[in-house]
């Protein structure tokens, strides 16, 4: 199929799909074949009424009447090849979220001159409607990637990427990230750590917070984990609940020191993995996360503790 002519069904395909806004990447995987041949089938045969079918066919048997010899397809010519990136490019982009008109408008941005595009010429390169590019800037302008300036000279606006485009999305995405791990941490107080939803949601508390940090980058120093750390051990090692001053007093610390540790503890509860740290009453323990055994592994410890003789 990649190698034959194109026949009128696969014509009548493309002037559809070019109707629907379907880029020229997804139209030669849908037919198996190039993306350049579509893009040359669509540019050769394209007059003021737009692609039609019926008028390529009899442009292509016109040709082929004329050839008397097999001739090699052309290589594709500059712009074709900016084309086919541009599409290849958005289907890329399209993967990470972004919806399909969005991203085809966004590639071009991305790939224009440093002053940007008007909504025409936007329109004229994707050969799309207005009504969709105009849908499209809106949704990118929406999350900050895109920006508009006034045309010099002109009454149109062009829309140009924002130089710190990418910063602006990775800081949404880290918001996001901690506004999951807050709502996580408020349903394990409501249903409780060790219910099955209450480990289901330290699961994904731990992941968030985890990808939260790793995205914003540590500011942990090393004599903060190393003070939590200690605080960890004290309490494993007390093996009871203890208070603040307790803590500070058995350490040889001062109490804004211990808090601090503990702060650190609560706010990245990975340092005590696979222990927690568990506040009540004003007193501190170290606990098993729930996340780390089944409820029937906790039963089966349970039991055998029960079967151990009393000293």
């Amino acid at each position: 199929m990649p190698g034959s002519r194109l026949t009128h069904d696969e014509r009548q395909q493309i002037a559809l799909w070019l109707a629907e806004g379907v880029g020229y990447a997804e139209m030669g995987r849908r037919l198996d074949r190039p993306t350049s041949t579509i893009s040359r089938e669509v540019a050769r045969n394209s007059r003021s009424g737009g692609y039609l079918a019926d008028r390529a066919q009899q442009a292509a048997a016109k040709r082929a009447r004329r050839r008397r010899t097999i001739q090699p397809e052309p290589l594709p010519s500059a712009g074709e090849r900016v084309r086919e990136f541009v599409e290849e490019f958005a289907v890329l982009l399209s993967g990470t979220g972004l919806q399909r008109m969005a991203s085809r408008v966004l590639a071009s941005l991305l790939t224009a001159e440093a002053d940007g595009l008007t909504a025409a010429e936007l329109v004229k390169r994707l050969r799309v409607s207005p009504a969709s590019v105009s849908k499209s800037i809106g949704y990118l302008e929406t999350m900050e990637l895109v920006g508009r300036t006034s045309d010099p000279g002109g009454r149109r606006e062009r829309y140009t990427v924002h130089e710190d485009a990418w910063l602006r999305a990775w800081q949404a995405d880290t918001k996001a990230h901690a506004n999951v791990t807050e709502a996580t941490r408020r349903g394990i107080e409501l249903f409780g750590a060790d219910t099955p939803a209450g480990v289901r949601l330290t699961q994904m508390n731990h992941f968030f917070a985890r990808l939260s940090e790793q995205m914003h980058g540590s500011s942990l120093t090393d004599a903060a984990v190393r003070d939590a750390l200690t605080v960890i051990a004290a309490l494993v090692y007390a093996a009871r609940a203890l208070t603040l001053d307790e803590l500070a007093t058995s350490l040889g610390w001062p109490p804004e020191r211990t808090a601090e540790a503990l702060d650190t503890i609560d706010r990245h509860p990975d340092l005590a993995d696979p222990l927690m740290l568990q506040a009540e009453g004003g007193t501190y323990t170290m606990e098993p996360s729930p996340d780390r055994l089944t409820a029937s592994q906790r039963e089966a410890l349970q039991a055998r503790l029960l079967e151990q003789p009393q000293p």
